[in-house]
């Protein structure tokens, strides 16, 4: 016999990856450029020149040291670099001791998920989210996922709905931001709030509810914005990172576990995020690419090219009728859907060879998802059909 819910699982892509594996069968009929692939979050920005130097001198060294194992939480003197620099930019005092290295912000995610979840635990998550945030808390730790229902108006947290969620089971509660697939910044102001509720949660109910940041797109913002680091605000925060986006190096797969020393328990807190990476097998993150981390740690792909996409993308679509919230940050806008049904909109939409995710796998029906990581020129021929789409519904 087999785990026939793993099998389940195994044997349905997301959505996302439905309409990327869609977008390559239609490219081999029509041709690459005249498939609209709006659906996977793929950088289409090259990785800094630092990126590649720092390939170049990793493999001029000694390549058994490059290639081989390292701590499992990660190599001692890479993770003390990247303790470096997250004190410059952010005036803390972290050495590499808080740091798990990780395949990614989906390792870090599942790593916290399962270091904290104890029998009857609930996490508690903001849609739109991620929707593989319910499979790493539900399949991967054992949790129950419980999902606060969007701030259409401006995709903030709705406080009044989070505080009817939280109860004595309430471990975790998970922000994303710049947020996937929203685009939204929290404010200071909201994360102010939101470290103010739980502390009086975690007083109310006797245990520390930790405030889990998921902040992979977290240097790409856009007209000056600031994203508040949460752990200034609350000290329970654990910290989810990954270079794939900052760096586009999603292939690479590397990322890290942030444990500050002030949360409650941490010592105990970044042990059991090394057994949870141990009970996983995401150990030893990627050799080669834990030292290029550790080099260009501080440098950041050109932004600048989403933030030309975004006003293109936006004002293009908001002048035909499609309603959005302007996104302050990642490479996602997400309009409301010209009819109730996201799923059948998205259908119609292939009429024109435009992917397009539904809303409602990120907990928002009613809305799509279009990933503007992609080259400026197919967004300028993507936007006459956007306005053909339209025209059906008028």
């Amino acid at each position: 016999m087999i785990n026939e819910h793993m099998m389940d699982l195994g044997s349905r892509r997301s959505t996302i990856r439905e309409l990327f594996e869609y977008g390559n069968s239609r490219a081999a009929i029509v041709g690459r450029e005249n498939v609209f692939d709006f659906s996977i979050g793929n950088p289409n920005v090259p990785a800094p020149e630092a990126v590649r130097q720092a390939i170049y001198a990793e493999a001029a060294g000694d390549p058994v040291a490059l290639h081989g194992y390292t701590s499992a939480q990660g190599a001692a003197d890479v993770r003390g670099a990247l303790a470096d620099s997250l004190n410059k930019r952010f005036g803390t005092d972290y050495t590499g001791d808080s740091l798990y290295l990780t395949a990614g912000a989906a390792a870090a995610l599942s790593c916290a998920f399962k270091a904290i979840v104890c029998e009857g635990d609930e996490i508690v998550v903001f849609a739109p989210y991620f929707p593989e945030y319910k499979m790493f808390i539900e399949s991967g730790a054992g949790a129950k996922c419980v999902i606060v229902p969007p701030s259409i108006a401006d995709f903030q947290i709705d406080f009044g709905a989070l505080e009817q969620r939280l109860n004595e089971h309430t471990k975790a509660v998970v922000v994303n931001s710049p947020n996937n697939p929203s685009g939204a910044v929290y404010s200071e102001q909201t994360i102010k709030r939101l470290a103010d509720m739980l502390r009086g949660k975690e007083k109310e109910y006797g245990h520390p509810i930790y405030l889990i940041s998921d902040e992979p797109y977290r240097e790409i913002v856009y007209d000056g914005v600031q994203v508040p680091f949460v752990p200034h605000f609350y000290d329970d925060t654990i910290i989810c990172y990954s270079y794939s986006k900052s760096l586009s190096l999603p292939g690479e797969r590397i990322g890290y576990v942030l444990v500050p020393p002030a949360a409650a328990d941490s010592k105990e807190l970044y042990a059991a995020v090394c057994g949870a990476g141990r009970a996983l097998g995401y150990v030893c993150a990627p050799s080669m690419f834990q030292r290029v981390a550790a080099r260009c740690a501080d440098q950041t792909s050109d932004i600048a090219v989403y933030q030309t996409n975004r006003d293109l993308l936006f004002n293009g679509l908001t002048s035909m009728g499609y309603h959005c919230v302007k996104p302050d940050g990642a490479f996602y806008l997400f309009p409301q859907t010209l009819e109730a049904d996201d799923r059948a909109f998205s259908e119609r939409a292939k009429k024109y060879d435009l992917l397009v995710v539904p809303g409602a796998d990120f907990g928002a029906p009613g809305h799509m998802r279009i990933s503007y990581c992609v080259k400026t020129e197919t967004i300028e021929r993507a936007l006459p059909l956007f306005e053909r789409l339209a025209k059906e519904y008028r």
